[in-house]
């Protein structure tokens, strides 16, 4: 990449700059999965890239969006397939930095036949951390939109002081972690899954899924959005809860969907959606791209999901 990492590289019309995991997906297709110390055996394979930032780089870039991909992968066998994967989906991937010696992390998923419903084991990533540097920070600074992973929780502040809190930052909010409650108050976009709700750390107990996004909602300065799997979205905006169904899919395999409704969150905002148009194109985007195995070859084009869009509805379920 050139010395130091990111030194003269140059990207013109970026929508959106994603920072964080990639990785190598073995995707085993099963009827059921297994009891402990049973066995089942296997309808068939397939090898694909993922990361949180890797698949919603893709996802971005299928919709027609200029991404600007950071991360980091390994010289290896598993980084090298990594990188013609996003190569694949016409990902810039200059600011890929493939660290010597390095170990791409690989991650296990075994999906279900019967609904696409998966299991994933996963590798911890062992990658120096991605650190910001001035290069990074103007990147952003061009991008304006900044999607960051679980994986760069800790950049969110500093990101926003580098730019003088001129971007803005959807931040994808898979389990709590260390840094979690300085980027809750960052991020202008904080997006978990229901299952975030449930952390102890919040203490919430036993109340509603409503109560608790609304509890959830006091404790975020920016935008909060809450993904529940194939029962849709949930939003808070202008003291109301409101909710965004999922339309009927034939959903094969789910391990992308959020991945890819972040990525497409990110551009919907780019290209200048309101935060309604927004969610309701991507939960179009996340629902059509569990059509086919591995999180990525199932994502829509633009006017399929605007198409998409089009027919959801956001509801309101309760007043704050």
């Amino acid at each position: 990449m050139g010395e130091p990492w990111g030194q003269n590289q140059k990207m013109n019309n970026i929508d959106v700059v994603v920072i964080g995991r990639s990785c190598l997906d073995y995707i085993a297709v099963v009827d059921k999965f297994p009891m402990e110390n049973q066995k089942v055996a296997l309808k068939f394979r397939l090898t694909e890239g993922g990361g949180q930032g890797g698949t919603a780089s893709c996802c971005i870039s299928r919709l027609g969006g200029k991404v600007a991909y950071v991360g980091r992968i390994g010289d290896d066998e598993e980084g090298r397939f990594c990188l013609k994967r996003l190569t694949d989906f016409r990902v810039d991937t200059q600011f890929v930095d493939i660290v010597k010696n390095g170990k791409t992390p690989v991650a296990y998923v075994f999906v279900t036949t019967n609904g696409g419903e998966r299991t994933i084991i996963y590798e911890r990533n062992a990658l120096p951390a991605i650190t910001l540097e001035d290069w990074l920070a103007d990147l952003v600074r061009r991008g304006e939109i900044v999607l960051l992973d679980p994986e760069v929780t800790y950049l969110g502040g500093p990101l926003k002081t580098a730019t003088a809190g001129r971007i803005k930052i959807v931040y994808d909010a898979e389990r709590w972690r260390q840094g979690i409650e300085t980027i809750m108050e960052t991020a202008d976009f904080f997006i978990p899954s229901s299952e975030f709700l449930d952390s102890k750390a919040l203490n919430f107990g036993n109340i509603s899924l409503e109560q608790k996004i609304i509890n959830l909602s006091h404790r975020v300065h920016g935008q909060l959005i809450v993904t529940h799997g194939e029962n849709g979205v949930y939003y808070v905006s202008e003291k109301k809860l409101y909710h965004v169904a999922a339309p009927q899919v034939k959903a094969i395999d789910t391990i992308g969907a959020g991945d890819n409704f972040h990525g497409a969150f990110a551009l919907a905002l780019k290209k200048g959606d309101n935060l309604a148009q927004a969610v309701k194109f991507s939960v179009a985007v996340a629902s059509l791209s569990c059509r086919q195995y591995g999180g990525r070859e199932g994502v829509p084009t633009w006017d399929q999901a605007q198409a998409m869009a089009a027919t959801l509805t956001a509801t309101v379920v309760s007043t704050l």
